[in-house]
């Protein structure tokens, strides 16, 4: 996030896009109905009638994977009628001529064929986040897991450059993180292609960097690693033979599951790190139990890059050990010679040394309750609220020109309609903290497949029976709910449930720069269960 969660009570507008906000970020989803109690104007754009939509001026139903065309169709209304920010655009943004060309693909015509929005709403809501500024744009994996995720998130920020609202207390470019710490386990690069701090690999300086606090080989690699999808492809041709899974369960996480079975199978070491169970483990040669959250020690860095202290209050359960002594335990006996840590502490102390944006959070400073937001630079910097309040991190902002994809797989005769799949309040992620719990089960016991009343009617579909859902990859028997709230020719379901897993039928395409699968459209078939 460019800003802070309190931020967006500051907002006199706000477009939350590929967002169910109140499902998956509760905390902000408050945020977001005081900012409208206190006059914000609420634009949701989302093909499903989520609850937030209740406190929206618009509810923009997109069609799944249409987001570019409708991002970049809003700002095309805000050219043509004048009513972008001129002067931050002139003083703080670059490529304009060319982004303007781009623009004459995303007619009001073009944008209403692809989008099912009609044109009259587009113009509003480019008039209502034009008129009510500053305003917040809040986006979450609606946004980003598609084959043109980057482009979708590229959009994002043309509109809020446009728009003025970057830099500023109650604008912004907000992503909202799908977990607690994907921010942190991010910035302590849990990527292929960075260091701490986004430190590129690539660089030779930041590897002699590296390689001379850690102890290794000055000519350590620079080449970039596998994200998930391209170890898999690995281990589809032999290319890799082992893997370490550390709290991640492809076998209900990942899309087009049988093709993950066959190849977790393939692997000649699967160890599996987890605080229970999962859907992964069967398929390990080695289980290693991990402490939960509130038996150890550490940091979390949330969706706002605020750095908080995490104690434990409880003792590990049985032979469990925190992750970090774990993996330092496993790097010592392979020879190792930098794992020597007593404490999350002294990795932390390292974290300083090592990296520029969290010098300056240090234990001593957390542990006197303070949780500033990165970049923190130094020892008794504040910590930084709101990015790009003065320049860019590049200078001036890109405006970037964007041409229209959509979906890699489109509704036909055999699969005629689309599936997006989404997530419950009352569970989480794959379910293995949230489905070992009886209450939360009571509430939320099974999946179901939402379909609109005139879909079913037209597949002569019950509310309440079971169907059989099919992609190219599988299917799955699942019962049916049928629901004004999303809209025709979409159907939707959660991904949490191993007993109907969404993740069967899901596309495992992906977006050539970021490497996400397409989890949030693909075609699909439903009929009567046998």
């Amino acid at each position: 996030m460019t800003n802070s969660i309190a931020d967006i009570q500051e907002a006199k507008s706000l477009l939350v896009i590929g967002s169910n906000t109140s499902a998956t970020h509760p905390v902000i989803a408050t945020r977001v109905r005081r900012a409208v109690m206190d006059g914000a104007r609420l634009v949701v754009a989302n093909p499903i009638e989520i609850p937030i939509t209740k406190y929206a001026t618009l509810h923009l139903r997109q069609t799944p994977g249409s987001d570019i065309a409708l991002l970049m169709g809003l700002c095309r209304v805000l050219l043509d009628e004048g009513i972008y920010d001129k002067e931050y655009v002139e003083a703080r943004c670059e490529n304009f001529d060319e982004f303007k060309e781009s623009l004459k693909e995303y007619d009001l015509d073009f944008v209403e064929k692809h989008t099912g929005v009609p044109a009259e709403k587009v113009v509003e809501a480019a008039r209502v986040l034009a008129a009510n500024r500053p305003g917040a744009l809040l986006y979450a994996m609606g946004i980003t897991q598609h084959t043109h995720g980057t482009d979708n998130v590229m959009a994002t920020a043309n509109l809020q450059m446009l728009l003025g609202n970057v830099g500023k207390a109650g604008g912004g470019v907000n992503p909202l993180r799908g977990q607690n710490n994907v921010q942190g386990a991010c910035d302590m690069g849990a990527l292929p292609n960075v260091f701490t701090g986004y430190q590129p690999v690539t660089d030779e300086n930041v590897r002699k960097k590296f390689a001379a606090a850690w102890d290794v080989d000055e000519d350590m690699p620079g080449e970039i690693g596998l994200t998930i999808p391209k170890m898999f492809q690995g281990m589809a041709d032999g290319s890799l033979k082992a893997m370490y899974l550390v709290g991640e369960n492809p076998m209900l996480s990942d899309p087009d599951i049988k093709h993950v079975e066959e190849n977790l199978k393939k692997l000649e070491f699967l160890v599996v790190q987890d605080i229970f169970p999962t859907e992964s483990t069967p398929y390990a040669h080695v289980i290693l139990p991990a402490a939960a959250s509130m038996e150890k020690e550490g940091t979390f860095t949330n969706t706002e890059r605020r750095v908080q202290k995490l104690n434990k209050v409880l003792e590990p359960a049985g032979e469990s050990k925190p992750d970090w002594w774990i993996t330092a335990e496993i790097a010592k006996r392979m020879g190792g010679t930098t794992f020597d840590y007593e404490s999350a502490d002294d990795i932390l102390k390292e974290i300083n040394k090592l990296t520029p944006s969290y010098t300056g959070i240090t234990p001593e400073r957390l542990a006197g309750g303070d949780a500033p937001q990165w970049p923190c630079p130094e020892e008794g910097h504040p910590g930084t609220p709101i990015l790009h309040t003065a320049q860019f991190a590049r200078g001036k902002g890109f405006l970037v020109p964007i041409s229209y994809k959509g979906p890699a797989e489109m509704p036909d005769e055999e699969y005629p309609l689309v599936l997006t799949t989404t997530r419950s309040l009352f569970h989480y992620h794959t379910g293995t903290m949230t489905r070992k719990s009886d209450g939360l089960n009571t509430i939320h016991p099974e999946n179901v497949v939402l379909m609109h009343p005139n879909t079913a009617q037209e597949l002569e579909l019950q509310d309440g029976e079971m169907v059989k859902v099919s992609s190219r990859r599988g299917h799955i028997d699942i019962k049916l709910a049928v629901s004004p709230t999303i809209g025709e020719g979409v159907v939707a379901m959660n991904f949490h449930f191993a007993e109907a897993p969404a993740n069967m039928l899901t596309n495992p395409v992906l977006d050539p720069v970021s490497s996400i699968p397409e989890y949030k459209a693909c075609a699909v078939r439903v009929e009567k269960a046998a």
